[in-house]
C-alpha cells in the first residue's frame, strides 16, 4: 500500500497515528507530495480526483480517500478495534467528526492567509472559522471528556491531530485558555509515541 502524505496535513497525521498505534506503520509505504489547493501535485491528481490528502493505494481495488475512510478501512485491515462495533460506535464516529471539523476550519484559515493575496483575504471568513473551532472546543471541554478519557479510539486520535495543528499554525490564537480539562487531557496525549513521531 502507498499513503500520500505531507508532513503538515492533519488529516495525514491521523491515518499515520493511527499505523503507528496499530504497530502497521512499516507495513505502508509513504510518498510525500508537495500540494496545495492551487497547485495539486500530478500523481496525487491520478490517484484522487480530487487532488486531496490523504490518499491510499492499494494492490488491488480502488485507491482510497477521505482520511475516515481511509482509517475505518487500516483499522478493520488491521484489526485494530479503534471503532467499536456496538456500544458507543457512533458517540466515536461522532468524536471524530468533530476532530475533523476542527482541522477542516483550521486549514481554512491557514489556506485563506497563506494562499490568498492579502487584498483579497477575508478576515470575516476568517473569524467564522475561528469561531465555528471555538464551540467544538467548547463542546469538548465540557461534554466529551469521559469519551476523550477512556479507551483509546479513532475519535481521540482526530480531535488529538486537530489540537496538534491548532498548535502547529494557530497557537497565537491561545486555544487553552478556559478549557482546563481538554488542555491537560491534549498534554497528555500528546505525549504518545505515535503523538511524538508525527509532529508537524
Amino acid at each position: 500500500m502507498k499513503l500520500y502524505y505531507s508532513p503538515a496535513s492533519p488529516f495525514v497525521r491521523k491515518v499515520v497515528v493511527l499505523l503507528h498505534e496499530l504497530g502497521k506503520f512499516e507495513d505502508v509505504e509513504i510518498a510525500t507530495v508537495t500540494t496545495t489547493a492551487l497547485d495539486s501535485d500530478p500523481s496525487l491528481k491520478a490517484a484522487n480526483p480530487l487532488a486531496r490528502l490523504p490518499a491510499l493505494e492499494r494492490p488491488e481495488g480502488v485507491t482510497l480517500y477521505d482520511s475516515r475512510v481511509i482509517t475505518a478501512y487500516l483499522d478493520d485491515l488491521f484489526q485494530g478495534g479503534m471503532y467499536p462495533t456496538k456500544t458507543d460506535r457512533f458517540e466515536v464516529l461522532t468524536l471524530e467528526a468533530t476532530g475533523d471539523g476542527l482541522m477542516d476550519s483550521a486549514v481554512s484559515m491557514a489556506y485563506e492567509v497563506r494562499l490568498r493575496d492579502e487584498a483579497q483575504q477575508s478576515q470575516a471568513w476568517i473569524e467564522a472559522q475561528w469561531e465555528k473551532i471555538e464551540r467544538g472546543l467548547d463542546a469538548l471541554n465540557t461534554r466529551w471528556m469521559s469519551h476523550l478519557s477512556g479507551p483509546l479510539n479513532m475519535g481521540q486520535i482526530s480531535v488529538a491531530c486537530a489540537l496538534g495543528y491548532l498548535d502547529f499554525r494557530h497557537d497565537a490564537r491561545g486555544w487553552r485558555q478556559g478549557r482546563p480539562a481538554l488542555a491537560t487531557w491534549f498534554e497528555t496525549f500528546a505525549k504518545r509515541a505515535s503523538m511524538e513521531a508525527t509532529k508537524p
